[in-house]
């Protein structure tokens, strides 16, 4: 029985009408100027239910697999990846509730969550503290009601347009207990063009691309959690919690990339057709055809890791060994792909003109964030020797 159904084809096809018709025509003129996302391009995401690919029925979402997932990541990233990774941080979140959440704070987000209106972000990185998850500092402080937090985040992306933040924090202030003594809360606060928040300081981080989510750094200064809002009402559990998520949240990056590689490749194959040299289209030279031989290899490897990882998570397997693997060669395939494509439009490739120089500065990216690729092959590396 083949992965994707003629029902997942379906459903792709309408993602990739509403890719072509509402982000392909904005998303160079929006990443020319470092614009952020339309909201108006996020409400219209929601009405078609990319929000709540993943979540169950009673919460409004729409109840399919995490093939669906990776297929709405893949096509609205071929549009524009910032586009694609809107979707990432409500799956963060909604697979932490599902899978940890009181059924209080399920009926409080997960309905809001599926529809697109509530939008999260999360706050696990440090300025210290990146790939060492367990070494976070930033603390939590037990008071009447609830917690005060104090310390600082950095890439927090979508922060300003968030209005719920998924914090990482220290709740027993033994630093040597690392990973032993790490919670997860949800501090809720007013989405806007900035940080607006009393107790939440940010400034944006200027980067090469990407540009339609920014990422802040941020500074919490007492910043009050009622304790309802402590993921599992448990202390210290948050470290295991946020692990275990990480498995969609690998799966629907590496689907962006694919997304971003699939544009990149597109648009070089057709330019290929057209652009002529030495009396003929640049496609009929050897040099050319090994190129866009190589790309698409490239290109159909990664999604069928992808498909195939997915494929494991939906039969409720683990899959953090093809998770970590379907990252780590669609983030490598994407780099690849985007470069190689640069290089059949020549200078052109080079140019603000056409989109490919867009898809470069993007796909750079998959390998850093969502866990690095050098923590993915630690993952693999362990999984294999294992066994």
């Amino acid at each position: 029985m083949p992965l994707v159904t003629e029902e997942h084809e379906e459903f792709r096809r309408a993602v990739r009408r509403f890719t072509e018709e509402e982000i392909v025509p904005i998303a160079s003129e929006l990443d020319a100027k470092q614009a952020e996302i339309p909201m108006e391009i996020i409400q219209k995401m929601a009405e078609q239910g990319y929000f709540g690919v993943l979540f169950q029925e009673e919460y409004g979402g729409l109840g399919l697999d995490n093939i669906t997932m990776a297929i709405v990541a893949e096509e609205l990233s071929k549009g524009w990846l910032s586009v694609g990774s809107v979707m990432t941080r409500g799956i963060i979140m909604g697979t932490l509730l599902e899978a940890h959440g009181t059924e209080e704070q399920k009926k409080k987000y997960l309905p809001g969550l599926a529809i697109g209106q509530i939008l999260p972000a999360a706050a696990f990185t440090e300025p210290d503290s990146g790939s060492d998850s367990a070494s976070m500092r930033l603390k939590a402080t037990k008071t009447d009601g609830g917690y005060l937090l104090n310390g600082a985040k950095a890439w927090c992306t979508f922060a300003n347009r968030a209005n719920c933040l998924i914090v990482l924090a220290r709740t027993d202030p033994d630093a040597s207990k690392r990973h032993k003594g790490l919670s997860i809360f949800f501090v809720d606060k007013e989405s806007g063009e900035k940080i607006d928040h009393p107790n939440i300081k940010g400034e944006p981080i200027p980067t090469v691309g990407y540009h339609g989510m920014k990422s802040y750094n941020l500074a919490f200064e007492d910043t009050f959690v009622p304790e309802e809002n402590l993921l599992s009402g448990a202390e210290n559990k948050g470290f295991y919690q946020l692990m275990a998520s990480y498995e969609v949240a690998r799966l629907q990056t590496a689907a962006r990339a694919v997304g971003v590689a699939q544009a990149a490749f597109d648009f070089s194959l057709q330019y290929s057709k057209e652009r002529e040299q030495f009396g003929k289209p640049i496609c009929e030279h050897q040099a050319i055809r090994m190129k866009l031989s190589e790309m698409a290899v490239e290109l159909e490897a990664s999604r069928q890791l992808v498909y195939y990882a997915a494929s494991m998570k939906d039969s409720g397997k683990r899959c953090d060994l093809e998770a970590g693997m379907a990252k780590v060669k669609a983030a490598k395939a994407v780099e690849f792909i985007t470069r190689e494509a640069m290089q059949i439009l020549g200078g052109y490739g080079y140019s603000k003109e056409f989109p490919v120089e867009r898809y470069w500065r993007d796909g750079r990216v998959i390998s850093i964030f969502e866990g690095t690729s050098e923590i993915q092959h630690e993952i693999i590396a362990k999984s294999i020797l294992n066994k």
